[in-house]
């Protein structure tokens, strides 16, 4: 393993990134719905904790997300969920993968095929853009955790670097796949049956994880001309902004 991962260059291609998810309560309760189908209990259910974590981190009502896992349980009713992936080309031939949660597939694609048409791209046929991505867990956790103080009771200037060269060793020690590190955080990358055991490793060490969640990374990147970056930037805003779509992934370098 190595901090120099074979997606250093690319970090998180997700446009959805932790500074704007800001995402609205209806995205965020209609992923605890679809993960609570699989069960209510956070405790057996990975995927339900993970999106009631996302869920409290946006300050989202204990009572919203209660209800939200009783509609997945199917405790109350409601219109029914359903998870549907779209796949396209954005100016400059950038790909785009898009991950929806939709009560309503009419609306869902009708709204997607119109922003595509109105920034200068096209939607594609299901799995032309998918293969250019892989799926992967991906854990964020703080770069610097607190540092020790020596048995004098004064903080030793060495003590920083042990401590990340200790948490560098909890990465390694944990079955991560790989790391990079990017600002004031790091990155790890798990095979998707890790995801749950490396999360509790960090836990178990006291690590302060930001996150932990299934990304979509691109394999390959690829590069745009100026003049097609602000269509491209007012497609992927669109895209962001609306409540049925809950990921956007580009392999824009």
């Amino acid at each position: 393993m190595s901090g120099h991962s074979k997606w250093a260059t690319t970090k998180r291609k997700k446009w959805a990134v932790d500074t704007k998810r800001s995402a609205s309560f209806t995205k965020l309760a209609n992923a605890v719905t679809i993960a609570a189908k699989n069960g209510g209990d956070p405790s057996m259910n990975f995927q339900l904790r993970l999106a009631i974590d996302r869920a409290k981190a946006s300050s989202m009502p204990k009572d919203n997300i209660d209800r939200a896992i009783k509609r997945g349980t199917g405790e109350i009713g409601g219109a029914t969920i359903e998870e549907i992936a779209y796949e396209g080309y954005g100016p400059g031939g950038v790909a785009i993968l898009i991950k929806c949660l939709t009560d309503n597939r009419q609306r869902t694609v009708s709204n997607i095929r119109s922003f595509f048409n109105k920034f200068g791209g096209s939607l594609a046929e299901t799995g032309s853009v998918a293969y250019l991505f892989e799926k992967m867990g991906q854990i964020v956790i703080e770069r610097k955790p607190e540092i020790p103080v020596s048995q004098a009771g004064e903080q030793n200037p060495n003590d920083e670097t042990k401590k990340e060269n200790n948490l560098e060793e909890i990465i390694i020690n944990s079955g991560a796949d790989n790391f990079e590190e990017e600002d004031e955080n790091i990155i790890v990358y798990t095979q998707l049956n890790q995801l749950q055991s490396v999360t509790k490793s960090f836990q178990d060490a006291g690590v302060n994880i930001c996150s932990s969640e299934i990304v979509y990374l691109p394999k390959t990147t690829i590069g745009i001309d100026d003049s097609k970056q602000s269509s491209l930037d007012n497609l992927l805003n669109a895209l962001d902004d609306n409540d049925d779509i809950v990921e956007v992934y580009t392999n824009l370098s």
